[in-house]
C-alpha cells in the first residue's frame, strides 16, 4: 500500500463546505486523492450517486483543490477493498466531534486489521464543525438557504431560484 495515495469517502449526500474543506487539506497531504462516493445502506438519499459525483467534481474545480483528486464511487465491497484496488494507504476522515470519534475508532481498527490501511482523522475548520448533509438535507427539505453550508454548486443546484437572484 501506497502511503502517499488516500481515499476521502462519504455519502456526500449532498457534499458540504465541511467536506470541501477536508478534500482540500487532504489533496494538499497527499500525492493522490480518491473522494469516493459509498453508498450507505443505513441511510436513505436524498440525490443519486450519479448526481452526488457530478457535484463534487464541480465543487472541487470551483473549490481552489489543488492536487490529483479522483472523484469515484464504489458500493462493491468493503472500503478498504476500494482502497487496494487503488493501491492507498490512508484513509481521511473528517471529524466533528466527540460522536464522530466514537463511531469512526472501531472502523479505523478493523480496517487496519484486514488490509492494513491507516486512518488519520482531520478535524474541521470551527466555520463548519458543526454542518452535516443531514442538517443541510433538513434546511433544503423545509426550504431554508443551504447556501452557507454547501459549495456554490450544490447551493445552485439545491435552489436555481436563489441562484438567479
Amino acid at each position: 500500500m501506497n502511503s502517499r495515495i488516500a481515499v476521502v469517502p462519504g455519502s456526500f449526500d449532498p457534499p458540504t463546505l465541511g467536506h470541501l474543506d477536508v478534500i482540500r487539506r487532504a489533496a494538499a497531504l497527499y500525492d493522490r486523492l480518491h473522494v469516493l462516493v459509498v453508498h450507505n445502506p443505513g441511510k436513505e438519499a436524498m440525490l443519486p450517486i450519479a448526481q452526488r459525483l457530478a457535484l463534487l467534481e464541480q465543487s472541487i474545480a470551483e473549490g481552489d483543490v489543488e492536487g490529483d483528486v479522483v472523484v469515484a464511487s464504489w458500493s462493491m465491497g468493503l472500503l478498504v477493498d476500494y482502497a487496494t484496488d487503488v493501491d492507498a494507504g490512508v484513509l481521511v476522515k473528517g471529524i466533528r466531534s466527540q460522536v464522530d470519534v466514537a463511531y469512526e475508532t472501531p472502523m479505523a481498527i478493523v480496517n487496519r486489521h484486514l488490509a492494513h490501511v491507516e486512518t488519520v482523522f482531520l478535524l474541521p475548520d470551527p466555520a463548519h464543525a458543526m454542518v452535516s448533509s443531514s442538517l443541510v438535507r433538513q434546511v433544503a427539505g423545509l426550504g431554508g438557504d443551504v447556501s452557507p453550508f454547501v459549495p456554490p454548486a450544490v447551493a445552485r443546484f439545491l435552489d436555481p431560484e436563489a441562484a438567479a437572484r
